[in-house]
C-alpha cells in the first residue's frame, strides 16, 4: 500500500487528539506532546546518519572497499557501549540501537549500490574522504545521540504514547529532509526501537 508522508503525519496527529492530546492552541503539554518534542531530535539525527550514508556509499562505490567493514563497525560499537557506561545509559540497549544505525545505513549503501550499478549515468562522480570528510560527521552523531538518549529515556518508555509520538516525529523529519523510499525505510528501521 502506497501511503504518502503527509497522510502518516495526519494520522499521527489525529492518534494524538483521539487520545486526548491537543498539540496546538497554546494548550498545556501533555506528556504525550513533550514526548513528540524530546524524540524529534533523536529522529532528526538518525535521518541525518542515514544520508551520510550516500557519501559512504559514494566513497566506496567502485573501489574494492566492501560495504561491510566489521573493523569499523566494532570501533563505533565500542565507542558507543563507552560512551553510554559513561552517562549512566544501558549500554547492551545502546549499542543494539547503533547496530541498528549501522545496517540501516548498510541498506542505504546497497540500495545506492543496485540503483548505480543498473544507471551509471547517476553513479556519483566524486569520492567523499570517509577519513577527513565522513567519519569525523559520523561520531559527532554519535556523541549527540548519546546525549538525547539519556534526556529522552523517560519518554522512550514503551508506551502508546511514546509510540505515538515516535510516528510524528519520524513523519515529521521525513517531510523535512524529503526522503526518497529508500531513505524512508532506513530511517524506520534506524528508530522503530526507540520506544522499547
Amino acid at each position: 500500500m502506497n501511503v504518502s508522508r503527509s497522510s502518516v503525519l495526519r494520522a499521527g496527529l489525529s492518534s494524538l487528539m483521539v487520545c486526548g492530546v491537543v498539540v496546538a492552541g497554546g494548550t498545556p503539554a501533555t506528556a504525550a506532546t513533550q514526548a513528540s518534542e524530546g524524540l524529534a531530535p533523536l529522529v532528526g539525527l538518525a535521518a541525518e546518519r542515514i544520508l551520510l550514508a550516500d557519501k559512504v556509499a559514494a566513497a566506496k562505490f567502485g573501489t574494492s572497499s566492501p560495504i561491510d567493514d566489521p573493523a569499523r563497525e566494532r570501533q563505533v560499537l565500542d565507542q558507543a557501549a563507552s560512551l553510554a557506561g559513561a552517562a549512566g545509559l544501558d549500554v547492551p540497549d545502546t549499542v543494539e540501537f547503533f547496530r541498528a544505525q549501522i545496517e540501516m545505513n548498510k541498506v542505504v549503501q546497497r540500495g545506492l549500490y543496485e540503483k548505480w550499478t543498473q544507471h551509471p549515468e547517476l553513479a556519483p562522480t566524486e569520492r567523499p574522504d570517509l577519513a577527513t570528510e565522513v567519519r569525523p560527521q559520523l561520531d559527532r552523531i554519535t556523541v549527540a545521540f548519546i546525549d538525547h538518549l539519556g534526556a529522552t529515556a523517560v519518554l522512550r518508555r514503551p508506551t502508546p504514547r511514546c509510540t505515538i509520538a515516535l510516528v510524528v516525529a519520524e513523519a515529521k523529519t521525513d517531510l523535512r529532509y524529503d526522503l526518497d523510499r529508500l531513505h524512508q525505510r532506513a530511517l524506520h528501521g534506524a528508530v522503530g526501537a526507540l520506544c522499547g
